[in-house]
């Protein structure tokens, strides 16, 4: 360890070195500091005074003169505004009423009123003129006119007439009628008018072509744009189509090159107007061979098959286009788990698929038939009957005659059914037998003097020119 002596010399040194002060360190530093700020200070001030020195002269502002507000210029400024042109002006100029104007004690009406009113549902044709604003006396002179060229319910509802509307009698009275004209008909236009103080009635006969219309063509990818390409009236096109699948033609489909024919009711009159009627005739060749040809024949306006009139017919039309699921006999029941007997065929179809008359029948009853859900039951003649079970929908009712191939309901799974299906049962004298084991036998329906007439009226619409006129 040194001695005091040893470190006499360093005590020595730092007695001879002068003392520093620490406060001179601590204000050396904000002195800079402030030396600085007021040199950016002064920077500032400078540039200002320069800013102020190019800065532009203020100057007023010339305002727009003022609007002149006297009366003239104020109507004319209205005259510029919609309500004048509302109030029945067509220039509008001078709108503002002034001293000299008088209110009028009535404002006058139009000397006549021309509209148009439609005849609705139910409705009678002077109830119709009243509401139009016709009189009380001319609606009824007017309608018992025209009831004397066509019975008031033969006038269609929607009809429209033309009306034409006097002057009042007295003022507050229903005004009188001048006019009206209506196509009562598709053959006749008529038109009462007033002459001599009184109303007259004018009838017009319209000459209308009443000549059937047959389309012809290829089916295409589309049967219904084909037939509507090729002129057919679009409710003809769909009558085409539910003729030919009620009947049961279409359960193998169309093909593109097959050829669809048909004949439908049709009238032009005069003025242009067309009217489509019923379906006459529906056919469909493929390979240059009728497929099918059906004909609208009897009051009850029956389709009968052309090609099997004076021929018999055999087979048991399938009342499904599916495959048979399960047949006639024993087997375990998918619901009630045990052995029972399975008097009928099952077919594979889907939910809503149409379901056909096996052949003629009179059905027997149609409704809830316990775990058959909703069903049909026809009866064939000769004993025999049959019944389609879990129906969807029934499409007849009991006392009804149906053709072989008519839609009798649509395919379901009402009533101990594990799904959409259709389940076919067919009796003879009361007990369940095989329906795969009886093929029916459909003999012609028309004979003697009938059947030609039949095959003449075929003749005669074959004949027909293809194509719209």
């Amino acid at each position: 360890m040194p001695s005091a002596a040893q470190m006499g010399g360093f005590g020595r040194l730092r007695a001879d070195a002068p003392a520093a002060e620490p406060s001179q360190f601590r204000r050396s530093l904000p002195a800079r500091a402030r030396a600085r700020a007021a040199g950016r200070a002064g920077a500032v001030s400078l540039l200002a005074l320069v800013a102020l020195a190019v800065w532009p002269g203020v100057t007023s502002v010339q305002a727009a003169p003022s609007t002149l507000s006297s009366d003239p210029v104020r109507d004319e400024y209205r005259s510029q505004m919609i309500l004048p042109l509302a109030l029945g002006a067509d220039s509008g100029r001078r709108m503002g009423a002034g001293a000299a104007v008088r209110p009028l004690a009535a404002a006058p009406e139009r000397a006549q009123v021309e509209l148009t009113a439609t005849l609705g549902g139910g409705d009678s044709l002077a109830a119709m003129l009243q509401r139009a604003g016709v009189g009380p006396r001319d609606a009824a002179a007017a309608a018992a006119l025209i009831g004397q060229a066509v019975p008031a319910r033969a006038i269609a509802q929607g009809t429209e007439v033309q009306v034409v509307l006097g002057r009042r009698p007295a003022p507050g009275a229903a005004r009188s009628l001048a006019a009206l004209s209506l196509r009562a008909r598709f053959d006749l236009d008529l038109a009462v008018k007033r002459s001599g103080g009184g109303l007259v009635l004018e009838r017009r006969a319209l000459a209308v072509d009443d000549r059937p219309l047959r389309i012809r063509g290829l089916v295409g990818s589309s049967l219904y744009r084909s037939a509507r390409a090729a002129g057919a009236p679009a409710s003809a096109v769909q009558q085409y189509l539910r003729t030919l699948a009620e009947q049961g033609q279409l359960g193998e489909g169309l093909l593109p090159t097959d050829t669809y024919d048909f004949v439908v009711a049709y009238r032009r009159a005069a003025s242009g107007e067309v009217d489509s009627g019923k379906l006459l005739f529906a056919g469909v060749e493929r390979g240059g061979k009728p497929r099918a040809q059906l004909l609208r024949w009897g009051p009850d306006g029956q389709f009968l098959e052309a090609s099997g009139v004076g021929q018999q017919r055999e087979g048991l039309l399938a009342p499904v286009p599916g495959r048979i699921t399960s047949h006639f006999g024993m087997r375990r029941h998918p619901i009630l788990r045990y052995a029972r007997m399975h008097s009928g065929l099952d077919f594979k179809a889907g939910y809503g698929t149409p379901i056909l008359a096996v052949t003629d029948a009179v059905v027997q009853a149609a409704g809830r038939m316990g775990g058959c859900g909703n069903a049909v039951r026809l009866a064939h003649g000769g004993d025999v009957a049959t019944r389609y079970c879990h129906l969807s929908q029934l499409a007849v009712a009991p006392g009804q005659a149906v053709r072989r191939g008519q839609v009798i309901g649509y395919v379901g799974s009402t009533g101990l059914s594990t799904g959409p299906h259709l389940h076919y049962e067919m009796y003879r004298g009361g007990r369940a037998i095989d329906p795969a084991s009886v093929r029916f036998v459909t003999r012609a329906q028309l004979e003697g003097a009938e059947l030609a007439s039949f095959r003449q009226a075929l003749a005669t619409l074959k004949a027909i020119t293809p194509g719209p006129r």
